[in-house]
């Protein structure tokens, strides 16, 4: 009996192994399908997507199809027709190379495959077994072929995958919800949709028409897959040189977002991540745009195969460049000089002579020859400047008393100003309280003879107060966020929301990947007093906000509820309610850095000791500390 512990495993268990590094979701089988569409020449691809990809994942392709030989031998480990050695790894036209993704995908799903070669491949007389005018159909099963029969069947294939992961449960397991799920297959599909323009493709979603998209140019893909309205935020760029074309479109600094949305690289029609260049981009940005928005961008790089190492990830989305540092610098000066040429950058023209600019004269205007004045009472040896006529009726003169009231007047109602301009130089070493009342000093702890409680802002951030036992300090922003937290999660439960209708309705265009979640989100909106209807393909309309909203856009906070919610939904275990709660008690939440009046600090105070639980915020950081006297008490003896 042999000692040996190390064992050789079979194909089935090695391509599950390998499954797990290329399919990880249904996402990755529908980009290993798309792929492979495009790879076979095919001018028109057709998705079929059900439950999410779980159920049912299906491509349908026009292109070169397969021989009854090669459509068993696609699901073979390493078997491809798009290498034959090493070097031809540095010499890549197509998508996949590897051969190992059909295989991976057999092994743990349902898969049936139809497919027909074309009379234009086939036009050689040689037909590798096919039967004239019929397809291949081959059925395969957690990896074993359980069925293989001539089928009738267009040019081209057409390849289902059902029941992801059934034969892997833990996997299948941690699939994500549905909603998560959809929209990673809506990003694949979009990836692929943009990187080749040339192609039509639909895609249909539980019997829905999601996407239709003829062929036509890379402008048209962009606004065929966003909406009409990128027609006018779009800015071409372009460059060649010797070893890289640039070329695709920007966004016009107007149009940035506040979530992290339309921003694609393709390096030679292959969607690409990287976060070099994405930065070379954002720095062409600065200044133009605020820190918290992000430009959108389409970007097509063309590099000779040589210069790009594809085989590195085992999902082919990072590759490696042999000039990175090059490329980064002339995608930031290309970007740079489109917005400038566009009149979308700020430029001053030093070279403009402005002596010889004239003012503009109405045409009904009557023109007068120049007249000369002469001041016959002059002296120049007078120092009496009373008796010259000139002086007293020149309109040059200045009222000093007049122009002093001026000023006067000009600084008048400016307190805030000052206020700000204080606050804005050199500040005080010692810690100062905020002042919030007219020219009289109070102190911090309540007047013993009078029983009133006392408030003060400190630093614009927090507050001091007292209670029975000592001093507290207030977070000003964190306990505002859990008094509306709370106060909207009651809104959820008493379903009595009061809303305010906006006097010109406002069209939110909302990108495709956040359409299931905005969908999702609308009953809840609605709960806490949003009035918003779908409008059209990706765009929703708001014809009212919450009445104690205050004077937040809508569009900001739709953009940035979708930012943050998207961004906590794998880090936060809680209801789809309670998360909407967070959101909006952050984006509404007093600010550091505001001043706030007397009345209101103490509200705010007052309030937050009414919530369930006063002495965190929502997201679990305290709102206050507090120091017992008794503890001053034995600090200071």
């Amino acid at each position: 009996m042999s000692n040996s512990v190390i064992k050789l495993l079979s194909d089935n268990v090695a391509n599950q192994i390998a499954a797990g590094e290329v399919i990880q979701r249904p996402a990755s089988v529908l980009k290993e399908l798309m792929e492979n569409a495009v790879d076979a020449k095919a001018t028109s691809i057709q998705v079929i997507i059900k439950e999410a990809g779980k159920t049912l994942i299906q491509v349908i392709d026009n292109g070169g199809g397969m021989s009854p030989d090669d459509a068993k031998l696609c699901f073979q480990r390493h078997a491809t027709s798009k290498i034959k050695s090493a070097d031809d790894l540095f010499q890549l036209d197509s998508k996949g190379f590897r051969g190992e993704a059909l295989a991976s995908i057999a092994s743990i799903a349902h898969v049936e495959l139809k497919t027909k070669l074309s009379t234009d491949d086939s036009s050689d007389g040689s037909t590798d077994g096919s039967t004239d005018g019929l397809g291949t159909s081959i059925k395969i099963e957690g990896g074993k072929i359980t069925e293989e029969t001539s089928c009738s069947h267009e040019n081209g294939s057409s390849l289902s995958v059902k029941n992801l992961f059934f034969n892997v449960p833990a996997r299948r397991k941690f699939l994500k919800s549905n909603n998560v799920e959809g929209r990673h297959i809506n990003d694949e599909f979009t990836r692929v949709a943009l990187s080749h323009p040339e192609i039509s493709f639909t895609l249909h979603i539980n019997d829905q028409l999601i996407y239709k998209l003829s062929n036509g140019t890379f402008q048209q893909r962009i606004i065929a897959v966003f909406g009409k309205n990128y027609k006018e935020k779009l800015v071409p760029i372009q460059e060649e040189t010797d070893f890289i074309t640039l070329s695709g479109f920007i966004v016009k600094p107007e149009y940035c977002k506040k979530t992290r949305g339309e921003q694609f690289f393709f390096a030679n029609n292959r969607f690409i991540k990287h976060n070099y260049f994405h930065h070379a981009i954002n720095q062409a940005y600065e200044d133009l745009i605020p820190n918290n928005s992000h430009p959108s961008y389409f970007v097509h790089l063309d590099v000779s195969p040589e210069d790009i190492d594809v085989n590195i990830h085992p999902t082919k989305t990072e590759i490696k460049f042999s000039d990175e540092r090059s490329i980064y610098a002339i995608i930031k000066t290309v970007v740079q000089r489109s917005l400038n040429r566009h009149s979308l950058a700020p430029t001053l023209d030093f070279e403009r002579e402005t002596s010889f600019d004239t003012p503009t004269i109405k045409w009904d205007t009557p023109i007068k020859s120049p007249e000369i004045k002469v001041d016959k009472n002059y002296n120049p040896f007078d120092t009496d400047k009373k008796t010259s006529n000139w002086s007293s009726g020149s309109s040059f003169k200045v009222d000093r008393t007049e122009r002093n009231s001026s000023w006067e007047k000009l600084y008048e109602d400016n307190n805030d100003s000052n206020d700000q301009v204080e606050d804005s130089g050199n500040e005080r070493e010692s810690y100062e309280l905020e002042d919030n009342t007219e020219g009289k000093q109070e102190h911090i702890f309540n007047d013993e003879t009078s029983g009133t409680i006392l408030y003060r802002q400190f630093k614009k951030k927090y507050i001091l107060t007292e209670n029975e036992s000592g001093i507290l300090i207030i977070n000003q922003k964190r306990a505002h966020e859990r008094i509306l937290f709370e106060h909207f999660l009651s809104l959820f439960e008493n379903q009595q929301p009061t809303s305010q209708q906006l006097l010109f309705p406002e069209t939110i265009d909302v990108a495709p990947k956040d359409m299931a979640t905005m969908e999702a989100l609308i009953p809840d909106l609605t709960a806490i007093g949003f009035d918003i209807n779908s409008f059209g393909k990706n765009a929703f309309v708001v014809n009212g906000l919450p009445s104690d909203i205050g004077d937040h856009s809508a569009k900001d906070l739709i953009e940035n509820l979708l930012q943050q919610f998207n961004d906590d939904r794998s880090k936060l275990k809680l209801s789809q309610r309670e998360k909407l709660a967070i959101n909006m008690a952050k984006k509404m939440s007093i600010k550091y850095g505001q001043k706030m009046e007397m009345e209101e600090i103490k509200t705010l105070c007052e309030q937050l000791f009414l919530c369930e639980q006063p002495l965190t915020s929502p997201t679990g950081k305290p709102t206050l500390i507090s120091y017992n006297l008794s503890l001053i008490d034995k600090q200071l003896s």
